[in-house]
């Protein structure tokens, strides 16, 4: 899951990427539970030539880029100077020249680069290289989001079995709205308002009731979503939603729970009884 996750928002930031400058090639990769970077992600190639090479620190203009912690760009690769060339093979097979690479940085840590590159050797503007740094700050805060999620809200490894029921009740909620059998739907929903009802005292005061809030069912669905560390882009594909409804639905919760972000409104709604 944590793999999908990112691979959709690293796709979607190179996508927009490429849609905004026009570049014909752009790709990039991750790290995954501490093994090498590899690219991952390419959109324009067309060549395999790039897919699955793994970037070490160092190596290349994405291995300086990750040695140095910041954008780095070359506009003529074969011939660059500054740079090693370990990788001019691949990069000539796709018939690269002009390159920047920008690292995806969270909490001070590379987590993976991002590249833009033309086939010409042509100085990369400046507008280019911002949209490349942007779309690299777009996968940073995903990710920053994710973690945050998994740091405050997964419980500690005493009650594992209640992380389980979260998880399960998160799939219920975005498997209901599929469902074209009402009854069985209506089935399901029930099932999910019994887990709803069982986590009611989990964090509310003693002595207080939890107030109601009138989330509709597709509020709690998104709200489900996020609070199994799922990002806009990946819940809107798990929910068959276009991701600016999720995010309507998101903002929407949000008002109605007083809460400013999205990890607010997940203990908001946990504390109301609306989410296990």
């Amino acid at each position: 899951m944590r793999e999908h996750v990112e691979s959709v928002e690293l796709r979607g930031a190179l996508l927009r990427l490429r849609r905004t400058t026009g570049l014909p090639v752009v790709f990039g990769g991750l790290f995954q539970d501490g093994r090498a970077l590899r690219i991952a992600e390419l959109s324009g190639a067309v060549t395999p030539a790039l897919r699955g090479l793994a970037i070490s620190a160092g190596s290349g203009l994405g291995g300086k880029c990750l040695a140095l912690s910041r954008p780095c760009a070359v506009t003529d690769y074969p011939s660059a100077r500054h740079i090693t060339h370990e990788y001019d093979v691949p990069v000539s097979a796709e018939g690269l020249r002009s390159v920047v690479a920008v690292p995806v940085v969270v909490r001070r840590k590379v987590r993976g680069v991002l590249y833009g590159a033309l086939r010409d050797a042509l100085p990369i503007g400046e507008r280019v290289f911002d949209a490349a740094v942007a779309a690299a700050r777009d996968v940073e805060q995903a990710l920053a989001v994710r973690d945050e999620v998994q740091r405050l809200l997964v419980p500690p490894p005493s009650a594992p079995s209640w992380e389980e029921v979260r998880q399960a009740y998160g799939e219920l909620r975005a498997l209901a709205p599929r469902v074209e059998d009402a009854e069985l739907r209506n089935r399901l929903l029930a099932v999910c308002g019994r887990l709803e009802a069982a986590s009611g005292t989990g964090t509310a005061v003693p002595g207080q009731s939890a107030p109601a809030v009138p989330l509709t069912p597709r509020e709690t669905d998104v709200l489900a979503a996020v609070a199994s560390g799922a990002t806009n882009a990946v819940a809107a594909e798990r929910l068959g939603l276009r991701p600016e409804t999720v995010k309507g639905y998101l903002r929407s919760a949000m008002r109605k729970l007083g809460a400013h972000t999205r990890l607010e409104a997940v203990v908001a709604a946990r504390r109301a009884g609306a989410l296990p």
